[in-house]
């Protein structure tokens, strides 16, 4: 029993589409010209536009380094001014802070004489000069600033001490 895997297919009918048929053989000319044994003169490379082309592609080139280059340095000024703000918010918190720095610790500076700690009488006197600026009144400061201006209208005014310039 020699059967072939298509046996069951061999029993069907097959119908020829109306719409299909056998297309006409190809009919070669007479005249056609075969192939030659090399094909490489057929091949022939115009050499006069290299210079032509090399031009283009350096100038190309400088000008996408050109904004290459812009471009970069665009981004690294964004970045630096994005440090910046920040460095300068971090300062605006904490004055001397440094992100990339150590801790901060506290120095003395060279020309106080004066102990980081104060004596309880310094502390005593400054507490009650600070309670008297605290305790003038923005009216004070606008008598000060008031009478200040009269004494010099006054001082600039010597025939008439009492009136000022109108």
């Amino acid at each position: 029993m020699d059967q072939s895997p298509y046996a069951a297919a061999s029993s069907i009918p097959l119908i020829k589409s109306p719409s299909l048929r056998v297309p006409k053989p190809v009919e070669l000319p007479e005249d056609i010209h075969p192939l030659p044994d090399s094909v490489n003169p057929y091949f022939v490379y115009p050499f006069t536009l290299e210079p032509h082309v090399i031009t283009l592609e350096s100038s190309r080139r400088t000008t996408i380094a050109a904004h290459t280059a812009r471009r970069e340095a665009y981004l690294r000024a964004r970045e630096d001014e994005k440090e910046r703000r920040k460095r300068d918010a971090l300062r605006r918190i904490a004055p001397g802070f440094e992100p990339h720095g150590g801790p901060l610790v506290p120095t003395q500076r060279p020309g106080s004489t004066q102990s980081m700690t104060p004596l309880p009488e310094q502390q005593a006197s400054s507490s009650n000069a600070a309670t008297h600026q605290r305790s003038r009144s923005v009216m004070d400061d606008l008598v000060d600033q008031l009478a200040a201006l009269e004494s010099t209208s006054s001082a600039s005014n010597p025939a008439n001490p009492g009136q000022p310039y109108l």
